[in-house]
């Protein structure tokens, strides 16, 4: 009998940096959108702009917010070392921008009949960190 698996192991965790100020001014109440134009690279804003107009029914714009977001991460996480595989965990605080992200991005795509997205979006979710999707 003969057993298949990676003798390599799994890559190291993706840890993304954060952006201070970024989260500092999300955290203090500032408007998503003014964030984001200011600190256009930071997901976390993307996140809040694309969870409130999933939030308010505006699902196209949750969508763009979303993708804008995710691309955002995924640039981000391509810097930090990440090969488009590995655990990208939500623990670490800074990774749940691009997480939020994506979670939105499934979440819209599915809601506009977009099922090969909704299901790449879930995939990676479930790549990134198992404990996100059940």
């Amino acid at each position: 009998m003969t057993h298949s698996h990676n003798l390599l192991g799994e890559p190291p965790a993706t840890l993304l940096p954060g952006d201070p100020e970024a989260e500092a001014a999300l955290a203090a109440g500032t408007d998503p959108a003014e964030v984001a134009a200011g600190h256009p690279r930071a997901s976390a804003a993307w996140a809040a702009l694309a969870e409130a107009a999933l939030g308010g029914g505006r699902t196209i714009e949750a969508y763009a917010y979303a993708r804008t977001g995710y691309h955002r991460g995924l640039d981000a996480l391509r810097k930090n070392g990440w090969k488009g595989y590995g655990p990208v965990p939500w623990s670490h605080e800074p990774n749940r921008g691009f997480l939020r992200c994506v979670t939105v991005l499934a979440r819209a795509a599915e809601a506009i009949g977009e099922a090969d997205e909704q299901e790449r979006c879930t995939q990676l979710l479930r790549d990134c960190d198992p404990t996100l999707v059940p």
